[in-house]
């Protein structure tokens, strides 16, 4: 397969996928290069919440919380255990990784701090864990009919519930999902 940039799009998991951690997954990829491929999956919440992970961690909220019931999402199933902040603007935080001029995922604790203090970015999403790909790992997936890939949207990423991203996704490039097949097929 040719060499592909999907950096700032999303990658929707087919009907045939067959790794359940992925199954109906929508997955915003931040970063993809020679090195392999980073993204966040953006549409499966947790039952942990953005106040409960406040308290895990420390960090004083304001005396009425902000979003304190906004879910915190699992963003794939590697490194579980840390946070990591898609959001917009970009702003300056201690360890960004600049998706685009709009978009940037941040691991430091100093974005978590200014969003309990709503001094955070205008638009977050917060999960633990990324998904993560090696190199050429991707592009073969692709190749097996495991993923759809299109162009990300702002609106999908941060203005929809989590239930309604994957079919939103979908339905930028004109299929509804009741209509995918569940089998895999070369022309």
């Amino acid at each position: 397969m040719e060499n592909i940039n999907l950096t700032n799009h999303f990658l929707m998991a087919m009907p045939t996928m067959k790794d359940s951690v992925f199954s109906k997954t929508l997955t915003y990829i931040c970063e993809h290069n020679d090195y392999g491929a980073l993204g966040i999956v953006i549409n499966r919440p947790t039952d942990l919440n953005l106040m409960s992970l406040f308290k895990q961690l420390g960090i004083p909220q304001l005396d009425e919380p902000v979003n304190e019931l906004t879910p915190i999402l699992f963003g794939g199933p590697v490194q579980m255990d840390c946070g990591f902040v898609l959001h917009h603007p970009i702003g300056k935080w201690q360890s960004t990784l600049v998706v685009n001029k709009e978009i940037g995922l941040t691991t430091s604790l100093d974005i978590m701090k200014a969003i309990a203090s709503d001094q955070g970015p205008e638009k977050t999403l917060v999960a633990l864990g990324y998904a993560g790909w090696s190199p050429g790992q991707i592009e073969s997936e692709l190749s097996q009919n495991t993923w759809l890939t299109v162009p990300a949207s702002q609106e999908i990423i941060f203005n929809l519930a989590s239930e309604e991203k994957f079919t939103a996704a979908m339905q930028s490039l004109g299929i509804r999902d009741a209509n995918l097949s569940h089998e895999v097929g070369h022309a």
